[in-house]
């Protein structure tokens, strides 16, 4: 099988920009949610598209690309611009802490096409092995921080024609100026409007800040090295387990038996997660026990969790934006090991059922008081930390060329102890899910 990231071949890069007259030239300032994401990579996901209708030969393909990346950038606008930083000074002149915002100067997004003349289709969807590491090659900005986002793109797209005729479309967002919300909101409206030159959902570019704070968000630092933090993880396997909608609803069924009290019911989609993960020895129990923790030992488990959908009033469901904080549930290893997985989704569905509009509020205006940015290093090997969502519509990213029959990640946000889950492409409502899991060699 191949497996060298030489083997993909750079055709052309070209930088996408907004249509004369269109640039907004707008300074769009970033929430406590935005500023935090400075020192994680960008966020690097993918579809894989084979079978293509042979009235889309690549020549059309590019072209309708093409056309629906001016498109997508009029609405999306923020991704043509770059980041900036600011310093803050008192009456003396004096630097008293930093601002970092993002300068709509429509510098413009990036689209490379590439061609993998000795890698099929096959080779990066198959069943029961590892992701091959070609995969990364099929993604830029590999390595790159948030924080870089002050020259390189905001966003890089990469259209990669493998030898067999499939297509795997590549996207990078910088993490600053979305989530993973934004990422598919914005992967599925670049569809819609290569397909059909409209986008009906149209992304929300009103920033939330609550109530008695406005930006800027004031970073107490004199200057960037003193917050910007690189991280280069260490070799990783990975790999897709997928599970069927009959299997994870017998497990749940067996996990709620489990769940003694009355006071909760297990239901939410990340417990589902981890109940169906149980039992490929993927579950927080299971890796504390590979870890070999001492019985006293704390773990955590941490939940990437959406604010827009607690906060009271809702944010739009269009919020484009970051809106998310990673709860954790933490449990002395011990005591997690001696109990039932029932018991361990018990206590990861307390602390969902415990984050409320009040609980938002509460940790944004701790963040003014006393901002930071976050970085990898921050995740160290005592927790796992679960990402993304099968709610999220992957699958229906229609470009008018066939359904994709994978979602690959490039290796940007990985660290031991991450897990990544799908949906499955049957789609239908179904529960099932495809997950990810980087783990030290």
């Amino acid at each position: 099988m191949p497996s060298s990231p030489s083997m993909i071949e750079i055709i052309s890069k070209r930088t996408i920009s907004l249509s004369p007259g269109t640039s907004h030239g707008r300074r769009c300032c970033l929430t406590p949610w935005d500023v935090a994401m400075l020192c994680p990579h960008y966020i690097q996901k993918g579809l894989l598209f084979t079978n293509l209708p042979p009235n889309f030969p690549t020549h059309r393909v590019l072209s309708l690309l093409d056309v629906g990346n001016v498109y997508i950038l009029r609405h999306f606008y923020p991704l043509a611009g770059r980041l900036q930083t600011q310093s803050l000074r008192n009456l003396e002149g004096h630097v008293t802490g930093l601002e970092v915002y993002i300068d709509g100067n429509d510098e413009g997004a990036e689209f490379i096409h590439a061609v993998a003349e000795n890698i099929i289709a096959d080779d990066v969807v198959s069943p029961g092995n590892d992701i091959p590491c070609f995969v990364i090659s099929f993604f830029p900005l590999n390595g790159a921080i948030n924080y870089d986002g002050q020259s390189a793109p905001l966003l890089s797209l990469q259209l990669t024609e493998l030898a067999d005729g499939a297509l795997f479309l590549g996207c990078c967002l910088n993490h600053v100026v979305g989530d993973d919300t934004s990422y598919w909101n914005f992967f599925n409206g670049w569809a819609e409007i290569a397909r059909t030159n409209k986008i009906a959902r149209t992304p929300v570019h009103d920033r939330w800040f609550i109530e008695g704070e406005s930006p800027p968000v004031k970073l107490p630092f004199s200057k960037p090295s003193q917050f910007v933090i690189r991280f280069s993880p260490p070799l990783f396997r990975e790999r897709f387990f997928h599970f069927s909608s009959h299997s994870v609803a017998k497990l749940k069924a067996r996990e709620n038996a489990e769940v003694i009290s009355e006071e909760l019911v297990i239901s939410s989609f990340q417990i589902e997660i981890l109940i169906g993960v149980a039992r490929s020895k993927l579950s927080w129990r299971e890796i504390t026990r590979a870890r070999g923790f001492t019985a006293e030992y704390l773990t955590d488990c941490r939940l990437a969790m959406q604010n827009w959908e607690r906060l009271r009033p809702k944010l739009s469901s269009e919020y484009f934006g970051n809106s998310i904080y990673a709860v954790a549930t933490t449990v002395a290893a011990g005591e997690l090991l001696a109990k039932g997985i029932g018991w361990e989704a018990l206590q990861l569905n307390r602390a969902i059922t415990g984050y409320t509009d009040a609980e938002i509020r509460g940790m944004v205006r701790a963040y003014h008081e006393a901002p930071m940015v976050y970085n990898l290093i921050m995740f160290d090997t005592r927790s796992i930390m679960m990402g993304s969502s099968p709610k999220f519509n992957m699958y229906g990213c229609d470009f008018g060329f066939g359904k994709a029959v994978a979602v690959r990640c490039g290796p940007a946000n990985k660290f031991n102890g991450k897990l990544l889950a799908f949906p499955s492409r049957e789609g239908g409502g179904s529960v099932a899910f495809f997950f990810e899991a980087a783990f030290a060699l």
